[in-house]
């Protein structure tokens, strides 16, 4: 079974959030679009105190019951059978969907026969690319639909340097109509 991941399509990391990946808005509607195609889709989301160490290297963002820390009003909620909640607590970064204090992620995953996984949302030189870490070692097949991520980009190339680490790795990187085509 193929399940989508959602990586933080939240508000303070889109157009106007105080930690914004250029374009972030972008990935809604390419998420919207190939969301009907999976079985199961799980939702990550930045859930940060007030007061963390994470907030040492990060402006404070996605701050727990914040409009910032809502999904972005242009990603349909509709297709979402789960939240995985990250950074939660005074000294996690937070950067893995896989490492979400509500939910064990890797479990309830192979509890549903997920065998592949398809990761989109922000950022791709943090969030996702940590996600896809954690989704190779726990051992699913795993794409990243490319035109459905977005980068913080503090150095020009981070998101091209990560998708190459990804792809080092064994992800396969494939666009939304390669996807829907496939």
């Amino acid at each position: 079974m193929k399940a989508l991941l959602i990586v933080d399509v939240q508000n303070d990391f889109c157009t106007g959030g105080v930690l914004a990946a250029k374009g972030g808005e972008e990935v809604a509607p390419i998420i919207n679009k190939v969301a009907p195609s999976f079985n199961l889709v799980v939702a990550s989301k930045d859930w940060h105190p007030t007061k963390t160490k994470h907030f040492d290297k990060w402006p404070p963002h996605c701050v727990q019951n914040t409009e910032g820390a809502a999904f972005h009003p242009d990603l349909n909620l509709d297709f979402i059978d789960k939240i995985a909640l990250k950074g939660t607590g005074t000294i996690d970064d937070g950067y893995s969907a896989f490492e979400a204090t509500n939910i064990n992620l890797t479990s309830y995953f192979n509890n549903e026969g997920v065998t592949s996984l398809y990761v989109s949302g922000i950022a791709t030189d943090y969030c996702v690319l940590h996600s896809v870490i954690d989704a190779i070692k726990a051992g699913f097949k795993t794409y990243v639909i490319t035109d459905a991520i977005r980068g913080v980009n503090l150095e020009p190339n981070d998101s091209k340097e990560a998708l190459k680490q990804m792809e080092q790795l064994g992800c396969i990187l494939i666009t939304s109509e390669e996807f829907l085509d496939s």
